[in-house]
């Protein structure tokens, strides 16, 4: 199945576009099961995103006590330092509506990579495999919405070109060092992100241009363009760009 490529006019729009997409899936998912899954994505479109939807009028439309937050991705550094994804959607989203916390599931980044992805892989287990037999049957998570972004380097999550993670299909969460940053990174892996209702990917800027057209028109290499890998299971991945990043995409 083709994703689908929603083209907005500027960033503003494009965060307007993402903003209404999580509040119609969670006014969905809370109708249909009682609960709304969401993946958080980090970066800086994400963080207007994350701002406008706990604005009025979209934050008083949704049932926050039913609303269950992960993450994708994160550095491997303290809850409360500058670079920490759990602290940006904090100060963005977290500290200004009520969910409550015992909602909110992030990664422990200040703990070794190993470590805490172990223990957040645990955490998904618990969460959505409520049988042990489930978890043997080789189940997945199942998020409601997956946000994700894109680098300039065709990388998304933790996944970046070339490194192991891409091509696990047994782990849901991995540990790894990232060898261009000289840092280590917590990741979710493609078998865990595929296994989302939706995935909404929000891509801004004329940087990520070359990225996007990597992605969504070159030849199919993951390893080279790890954005390839996320192809979920239950629908096609939907695209939100502005026109700066859809810039190389032909009409």
């Amino acid at each position: 199945m083709e994703p689908e490529i929603r083209v907005c006019v500027d960033s503003d729009d494009l965060t307007r576009t993402a903003a209404e997409v999580f509040a119609r899936q969670a006014t969905a998912a809370i109708a249909a099961n009682g609960r709304f899954t969401v993946c958080l994505a980090g970066g800086n479109t994400p963080r207007s995103v994350y701002r406008l939807i706990a604005s009025p009028p979209l934050a008083e439309g949704i049932d926050w006590q039913r609303v269950f937050l992960f993450w994708g991705d994160e550095r491997c550094v303290p809850g409360e330092h500058p670079d920490s994804n759990y602290r940006m959607a904090a100060e963005a989203l977290l500290d200004i509506v009520p969910i409550p916390r015992h909602n909110v599931f992030r990664i422990w980044g200040e703990l070794p990579a190993e470590r805490a992805a172990a223990e957040y892989e645990t955490t998904l287990h618990e969460f959505f495999c409520e049988e042990e037999a489930t978890r043997d049957q080789g189940a997945t998570p199942c998020f409601d919405l997956t946000l994700l972004g894109l680098g300039d380097d065709a990388h998304t999550a933790s996944l970046f070109p070339g490194t192991d993670a891409i091509q696990e299909r047994k782990r849901w969460v991995v540990g790894h060092r990232v060898e261009k940053l000289n840092a280590w990174r917590v990741t979710l892996t493609p078998q865990a992100l595929n296994a989302s209702t939706s995935v909404a990917f929000m891509v801004s800027g004329k940087s990520k241009a070359e990225a996007v057209r990597h992605v969504l028109r070159g030849p199919h290499d993951p390893m080279r363009f790890p954005a390839q890998s996320i192809r979920p299971a239950n629908a096609p991945p939907t695209w939100l760009l502005d026109r700066e990043a859809a810039a190389l995409l032909e009409p």
